[in-house]
């Protein structure tokens, strides 16, 4: 970090301690007697639990930031084939450079400011907590042991974020607490940072918490708990290609799923008979119609689907907060109604993806996914075997209006009984208006780890057709194709639920291992994922021919320039900010890209 990073993050961190600190409030006669604010904060502060409260507060607000949610679309969906230019786009230079991969150091979505800021803020509590704890009896061992969990995890999915665009990345625990502290530190290598964060989530995880009180319902998934560093730990393991550990984890978040839709079950007075069924389908036995896994039903009524996307995306309504529960595993809640309270809306989303005065925001679903829909044969991501009937084509695009759906519309409803290739009839419904979006940004949910298992598995099979090969590769193929069709099933729009996945056709490594790449597209389009997906597949295949071929797919001048420019390694990351280099001597810039300062660029927000 930098001097520049570490007086906006103690300004960050006073911030939060204003409303819980009246002793901040002074009088201009008091100027000349006042302590340097360090010292306020350092020798006045942490005496309380509440204090740490206060703070722990201000890490998940500061992960709301409008900031930090547009450097998660865009570092994690930019630069793939699924967004183009939208509605008024160029009102941000910074963001048209990216989406036409021309990224310099000077362009403003190279900053990490926002993300250095949360780090230091979880490393003060991790520091500053244990003498609380000391000082004050109410504040139990246990609560100090999770809050320091739940500041790891932070912390490490701060990190995580990092590390995945740009690869290398100075790395620190320690607090900045005065400006004394050297703060210019050389990059850490991506796999040396890697492995702290699994060692530090593997030393705090059995600390987190697994169960948030029912009075805060809301808890269960806005707040880190054990399935969340379970999760964080699934992935991390699978960018690690530590293929086992990746398997055993997301095993652990869908065994803690099960549980908790079966207890959500009990406590309605349904059985777990139902569960995954729908009023179409209520002979289903247990979990039968997802392959077992507690996936939300897609279906509304008999020839109306919708209800997942409405749970997992919609309002947080009472009715469907359990079962939200039931798949969310950790996301950052915003207000369901921002107007006229203090909570934060979800202006990155508003922005970026639209509203009820601009459906298109800045950003678009790009012409390739557009015409991918339209097509009636030949399709790459919706396949011709679903044809108009996989609920994920409305639920993510509006198709009416070629604009991005997800995190805009608290409900789709689709109406395509039977086995009709299209819908009879569609509908958005609660297009949050402009400068009011309370949808929650999703980190992870439940089918997102079923994948990971998924890829995971593929990666364990062996290459060849021989005898020994296909029987190796034939329990571990079944488990693989399992998670992918239980969430490929979920999103078919049929009264009468049928395969459109066949086994038979992925019975190879690559096949299925494509398939799931493809899969992932589908369920996780416009949620931060498929940048990072395609950088994943480069560092395991050492070169860049997928991800090439991805970006491609929305390129129509500029192709050769801009395929000549990925097939290196170190362009599919991000640079390090301009300033950054300036004031961090121990910084050496990616060499694929330039510094930039001779151009002009607008600052991005």
């Amino acid at each position: 970090m930098t001097n520049r990073i570490y007086n906006k993050v103690m300004t960050g961190v006073i911030s939060c301690l204003l409303p819980l600190t009246s002793y901040l409030f002074i009088s201009c006669s008091d100027f000349l007697e006042i302590e340097p604010l360090n010292d306020i904060v350092l020798n006045n502060f942490w005496n309380e639990k509440a204090d740490v409260d206060g703070i722990i507060a201000g890490c998940y607000s500061g992960m709301q930031s409008d900031a930090m949610i547009r450097r998660m679309i865009i570092w994690g969906e930019a630069r793939s084939e699924n967004i183009g230019a939208g509605l008024n786009s160029t009102n941000d230079a910074n963001l048209l450079n990216v989406l036409n991969e021309n990224i310099m150091a000077t362009n403003g979505y190279t900053s990490w400011e926002c993300f250095y800021n949360i780090i230091n803020r979880c490393n003060t509590v991790i520091k500053y907590a244990p003498q609380v704890a000391a000082s004050d009896p109410s504040y139990s061992d246990s609560e100090l042991q999770a809050n320091i969990a739940e500041m790891v995890a932070l912390r490490s999915l701060c990190y995580f974020y990092l590390i995945r665009t740009f690869r290398d990345v100075p790395y620190s625990t320690e607090a900045y607490t005065n400006d004394d502290q050297r703060m210019d530190l050389p990059a850490t290598k991506f796999d040396v940072v890697l492995d702290s964060l699994i060692n530090d989530l593997e030393r705090v995880k059995g600390q987190a918490v697994k169960y948030y009180p029912t009075t805060t319902p809301l808890y269960q998934t806005g707040h880190i708990t054990q399935d969340a560093i379970h999760a964080m730990l699934c992935e991390m393991y699978l960018w690690k290609k530590d293929y086992q550990q990746c398997i055993n984890y997301a095993d652990k978040v869908i065994a803690s799923k099960k549980t908790m839709a079966e207890e959500i079950l009990a406590m309605s007075g349904s059985s777990s008979s139902t569960l995954g069924s729908s009023t179409g389908s209520s002979s289903a036995t247990a979990f039968e119609r997802y392959n077992g896994f507690p996936l939300v039903s897609e279906q509304v009524t008999s020839g109306f689907y919708g209800n997942a996307y409405s749970t997992l995306f919609g309002r947080d309504v009472e009715s469907e907060q359990a079962k939200a529960r039931q798949e969310i595993i950790f996301q950052l809640v915003f207000k369901d109604d921002p107007s006229g309270n203090s909570m934060l809306a979800n202006s990155a989303v508003n922005v970026f993806y639209g509203n009820a005065s601009a459906m298109r925001g800045y950003l678009a679903p790009s012409d390739y996914v557009i015409d991918d829909i339209a097509k009636e044969s030949g399709r790459t991501i919706f396949s011709d075997k679903n044809k108009n009937i996989d609920a994920r084509i409305y639920e993510n695009c509006n198709i009416l209006t070629k604009s991005i759906n997800k995190y805009t519309s608290q409900q789709v409803l689709i109406q395509a009984a039977g086995s009709s290739s299209s819908p009879t009839s569609l509908s958005y419904s609660g297009i949050y208006a402009d400068g009011n979006n309370g949808a929650n940004w999703v980190i992870y949910r439940l089918t997102d780890i079923m994948l990971l298992k998924a890829e995971a598995l593929a990666q364990t099979m062996r290459e060849g057709s021989d005898n020994e090969t296909v029987a190796y590769n034939a329990p571990i193929l079944a488990q693989a194709f399992s998670l992918i069709n239980a969430v490929n099933k979920r999103a078919i729009c049929q009264t009468t639920l049928q395969d459109t996945l066949v086994a038979t056709d992925y019975n190879t490594k690559s096949q299925i291992e494509e398939l799931v790449f493809q899969e992932r597209q589908r369920e996780l389009m416009f949620e931060g994922k498929r940048w990072y997906d395609l950088v994943r597949r480069s560092q395991r295949d050492g070169n860049t021919r997928a991800l090439v071929n991805a970006a491609l797919r929305k390129v129509t001048t500029g192709s050769s320039l801009i395929q000549n420019k990925l097939t290196k390694m170190d362009a599919i990351y991000w640079p390090y900010n301009n300033d950054e280099i300036k004031v961090n001597k121990n910084l050496v810039q990616n060499p694929a890209f330039s510094s930039g300062e001779d151009s002009s660029y607008q600052n991005s927000n």
